[in-house]
């Protein structure tokens, strides 16, 4: 048996913040655009590989939450505490500096870590932790 990940999930505030994010800073392609009265789902993905996405969702559409926990959840998220993905890059130093000149919001400056990458982090327009570390490759 072979299981791959096709998608994973994060919860954005602003649709167009968070497209301008992935597609114009990360270089990310867009996928799928999708609306539904006021709510939109926009799935992304790093050109080269298109059998991995991220769906950037609208966090508060399940209708089975109750007005305290969709509370909660966009406190969550605010705080950044909710949501996170970690990504690769060849040249950390090289993507650290375009999400820096493009005024990403940085948690951490690149830095080798003890357990053996090297990484920074930076938070998208919603507050989810993106880390990026430095690929083998």
């Amino acid at each position: 048996m072979q299981t791959t990940i096709h998608s994973s999930f994060l919860p954005h505030l602003d649709p167009e913040e968070s497209l301008a994010f992935y597609r114009d800073v990360l270089g990310f392609d867009v996928r799928l655009d999708v609306g539904y009265e006021d709510m939109r789902w926009i799935t992304v993905g790093p050109a080269g590989q298109p059998d991995t996405a991220i769906v950037l969702h609208p966090p508060a559409a399940n209708p089975g939450l109750t007005d305290a926990e969709r509370a909660m959840l966009l406190e969550l998220i605010a705080k950044g505490s909710y949501f996170g993905v970690n990504l690769a890059t060849p040249d950390l130093d090289e993507t650290f500096a375009a999400l820096e000149a493009a005024g990403a919001e940085i948690v951490q400056e690149p830095i080798d870590q003890d357990y053996g990458v090297r990484d920074c982090a930076v938070r998208d327009p919603a507050g989810n932790l993106i880390r990026i570390q430095q690929s083998a490759v």
